[in-house]
């Protein structure tokens, strides 16, 4: 997401001297924030102020891939816990004094039920990772609410951030905590004059993965399309599991619509199918007539192949019937106007009898 040159902006850079540490830099140079990784067996970072080097806030977790972490301030001593809970997105939540928040990759909210969530922070990440570059906090937004200690919550937005950072590392790098005791292991052992028995004897792979099924199946298939909102409904996958992934990227408040399509034209009975047993599954849990879903249908929208015009001289009869070839129905929570059929203009003497009445009665 793009930011605003006009507002303050944090920018996240690693120490020079030391991996493990990252200050939160001003544009100017001025460093506002030091976090710094604690090593042992658990997840553990510290945030400082690098003025005062006085502690500000810890953040703890088993792992730092674990979905509840826990955040302590220091002076006075409050705690914090966030928890993932999205499914299908990245969505993290907590609450601060009587406001509830929520982390959604790029931005932060504040959520106001029934009313709209406000946005109070964004946060710039590098393409295809979550790795966080800079952050803004929106002020602007926070002033109209009553937040007692606004530092507090600026130290709990950061510190979640920089939790976030580390856990996409150890997704990406798994082995990171292993290999930095490695060197050390070599370096004992050269010392001892022993060799090192996994250099002789390579480790055994690891079993593959079992393939996953149902839903986790669906969802791994429409990943590889790049279109979070788009399901493309193939011979793969029964009805229900296709309704059911519907279904759960429905419930995502960040989602007004989906889109799903048939990958052939044996597909298109199934998109129906998937698209009635998904709005089945909706009213089955009970939900309110102004969350009912707005359907529009588009049907052989794909465009012909580009070649020479062929002129057929066979007669071929008008009133026959062919199914549709491909088949794409939006399923949305807002009104789309521009998906609505257009309606067959009238015929100009239909639309003023009276004038032309009036002109022959002239005559």
């Amino acid at each position: 997401m793009s930011l605003d040159k006009n507002l303050f902006t944090l920018l996240f850079t690693p120490h020079k001297d030391n991996q493990n540490v990252i200050d939160l830099v001003d544009p100017s140079g001025t460093v506002h924030y030091r976090k710094q990784r604690v090593p042992g067996s658990e997840y553990k970072i510290e945030v400082y102020d690098p003025m005062s080097e006085s502690l500000l806030a810890t953040a703890t977790a088993p792992s730092p891939s674990n979905k509840v972490k826990t955040i302590e301030l220091c002076n006075p001593t409050s705690v914090v816990e966030i928890k993932y809970t999205g499914t299908l997105t990245f969505r993290w939540s907590f609450k601060w004094e009587e406001h509830e928040f929520e982390w959604k990759r790029e931005e932060c909210y504040m959520i106001r039920k029934p009313d709209p969530p406000v946005i109070i922070a964004v946060t710039k990440e590098t393409t295809g990772r979550l790795k966080t570059t800079s952050v803004q906090i929106l002020d602007y937004n926070l002033n109209r609410f009553d937040i007692d200690d606004r530092k507090g919550l600026e130290i709990v937005l950061l510190t979640a951030l920089l939790t976030f950072q580390d856990a996409n590392e150890a997704y990406h790098s798994p082995e990171a905590g292993s290999s930095s005791t490695n060197p050390l292991n070599r370096a004992s052992s050269a010392m001892l004059g022993s060799k090192s028995p996994s250099a002789e004897t390579p480790p055994a792979p690891p079993p593959k993965p079992a393939p996953k099924t149902g839903i986790d199946r669906i969802a791994e298939m429409q990943a590889i399309k790049g279109e979070y909102n788009e399901i493309i409904v193939n011979a793969e996958g029964n009805i229900q599991e296709y309704a059911e992934y519907c279904n759960r990227l429905l419930q995502d408040d960040a989602m007004l619509f989906i889109t799903v399509k048939s990958s052939e034209a044996e597909q298109v009975p199934k998109v129906l199918q998937v698209v009635e047993e998904t709005k089945r599954i909706r009213y089955k849990a009970g939900l309110s007539e102004d969350e009912e879903l707005h359907q529009y249908v588009l049907y052989d929208t794909q465009e012909g192949k580009k070649g020479p015009k062929r002129i057929n001289l066979d007669d071929d009869p008008k009133n026959k019937y062919a199914p549709p070839k491909n088949l794409t129905v939006h399923l949305s929570k807002i009104s789309m106007p521009e998906l609505q059929p257009k309606g067959h203009l009238k015929d100009k003497n239909q639309k003023d009898p009276k004038k032309k009445e009036d002109k022959k009665g002239w005559w």
